[in-house]
Parts: structure tokens; sequence; C-alpha cells
């Protein structure tokens, strides 16, 4: 495996993030956009011989993050996301995060498997659909 981590400066919408967060992106609640509209936060994507397989977005408020993890449907179980994960940690560790959470909408396809996939990987229930895990490895 050897993705490239590309941050996006500034992130846009275009056509690979339609493909991958869907168009509109209600399941992540970032609203709806247009192709080349500026996007909120930080965005980097990742990609395997220029193809791009996922997006890591990370907005800071406050000392922590909220992120948010989207992987092209045909490569999902393949490491993809815990890759944009593992980036995504070490991202906030350099911007000395507390905490990183995630929270969980209504609209998304499965929850609860969401909601497993994030637990496994250390990410505890804090309130609502939020999920929240301490930036600092332990």
């Amino acid at each position: 495996m050897s993705y490239a981590w590309i941050q996006e400066s500034p992130p846009h919408w275009d056509r690979s993030k339609a493909r991958i967060l869907g168009e509109p992106p209600d399941v992540f609640g970032l609203g709806s956009y247009r192709d080349g509209d500026m996007l909120p936060g930080e965005w980097w994507r990742v990609e395997e011989n220029g193809t791009v397989l996922g997006y890591g977005f990370m907005d800071c408020t406050w000392g922590d993050a909220e992120i948010l993890l989207a992987v092209d449907a045909s490569r999902r179980s393949q490491g993809v996301g815990t890759f944009i994960l593992e980036r995504l940690q070490e991202e906030a560790l350099a911007r000395g995060v507390n905490y990183l959470y995630n929270e969980i909408r209504a609209a998304h396809p499965d929850p609860e498997g969401l909601t497993r996939w994030l637990e496994k990987r250390g990410f505890k229930s804090s309130h609502a659909d939020r999920l929240l895990r301490r930036s600092v490895k332990p």
C-alpha cells in the first residue's frame, strides 16, 4: 500500500468529493456545494497512483477537533479509512488537539457499523451521536 496524503489548500468542492461523499453531502452535514466552492476546515485527500480513494477533514475548535472520513465505496475494508484516521491523528497531535470527535448523523447509511468501527479504534460515546477519543495516544 502506497497511499499519498495530500493537504488541499485551499479546500474546495469538486467532482471527486461529490463521487465519494455524495451530492449533496447530507451524511456529513456539510450543506450543499457546487464545483469550485470553498470548504470550511482542513481537508486532505488520499490518492493511490493518481486515483482519489478518500478524504479526511478536521475542524479545530477550542482545543478539540471534529473529524470526518470518507472512503470510495469500492475501496472500503482495504485499510484506507484506517490510513485516514492515523493521518488525522498525526495532524491533531501536531496542532496540540486534546480530543478528536466524530458526529454520526442520522442520514448516515450505516451508523451502527461506523460506530463499531470507531469504537474499535478507541472512540467512546459521549453525547447525542458523537464519539470522542483523546488525541494523545496512551
